[in-house]
């Protein structure tokens, strides 16, 4: 596997604290989300790696294995097992066989361990990890606004899994030790499950930001109205100012889509007025509006 330098990828340094990480992720997670650049399979790969790195970035379990281990820290366990049975035995003469004895590194260890021919004196068979599998999720916006359970058929195996809210679209998640099985007692392979949420009718997401256009007739804009507008967490009551223009914006701040991960934390909803021009007007309607247009 080749080594990704997950701090590298985020542009950051390796002593930065939590909010650096997260701060770092949702400026690079904005930059090449995939709505953004739809025919751009660069920014889909770095959306990617974006996704992994935070992954594990963020979490300082995973993060404190990958700082300790680099590219084989999903292995950390495997490693810390044989490495104390290593030490343990004896070689011919009956010295303790080291890793600085050995001249080798972490990769060298595992390539012995999982495909080369060395041993640690101990006349056992050579444990194989199992392959990945990788899987397409298709969302509606509405999934992903909230944790839900949904159940996944992989190898004729059902799998449930929880849908954290906040998920990205072309975002990738791993359930570890349901991929292929391992060979001869070797851990089972992982599943990676890459999601494709589409849009909502009428709204857009970008990152944890809505999008909507709302429809306003003449006399709601002039005059001034309260309105009623759907949003993904219920209906909303608005009151718009008179004297409204055509394409006036307005921000309801955490009325947009959850933050992935962040309890209680949302992005924002804007919504954009489309004035409504009034057509099959009556005669008399015609005449008021001439008058006023007269005053």
């Amino acid at each position: 596997m080749k080594f990704i330098d997950y701090y590298q990828v985020l542009g950051i340094e390796k002593n930065a604290t939590a909010i650096d990480i997260k701060n770092a992720y949702r400026k690079l997670a904005r930059k090449y989300h995939p709505d953004l650049n739809p025919n751009d399979a660069d920014a889909k790969k770095n959306f990617q790696q974006i996704n992994e790195a935070n992954e594990v970035l963020s979490d300082p379990e995973k993060r404190k294995k990958y700082d300790k281990y680099g590219k084989d820290w999903q292995h950390a366990g495997q490693f810390e097992n044989a490495k104390q049975d290593q030490d343990q035995s004896s070689d011919f003469r009956g010295q303790k066989y080291s890793r600085a004895q050995s001249g080798g590194d972490f990769s060298d260890f595992f390539e012995s361990m999982f495909g080369g021919s060395a041993n640690t004196g101990r006349n056992r068979q050579v444990k194989f990890r199992g392959e990945d599998y990788n899987a397409q999720l298709q969302l509606k916006l509405i999934d992903a606004y909230q944790t839900h359970k949904q159940t996944l058929t992989v190898n004729g195996k059902n799998i449930r899994i929880t849908i954290p809210a906040g998920i990205e679209n072309g975002q990738t998640i791993k359930i570890s030790g349901h991929g292929g099985p391992g060979i001869n007692g070797g851990p089972n392979g992982d599943l990676y499950i890459t999601f494709s949420i589409a849009n909502h009718p009428g709204m857009k997401r970008l990152g944890n930001d809505l999008y909507i256009h709302v429809s306003i007739d003449l006399f709601a804009a002039v005059l001034g109205s309260e309105i009623t507008i759907d949003t993904l967490s219920g209906k909303v009551k608005l009151k718009v100012k008179p004297e409204t223009q055509n394409g006036t914006k307005v921000k309801l701040k955490g009325k947009g889509f959850p933050v992935y991960k962040t309890d209680g934390q949302f992005g924002d909803l804007y919504i954009t007025y489309a004035v409504k021009i009034p057509t099959n007007l009556t005669e008399k309607q015609k005449s008021l509006f001439t008058e006023l247009s007269k005053s």
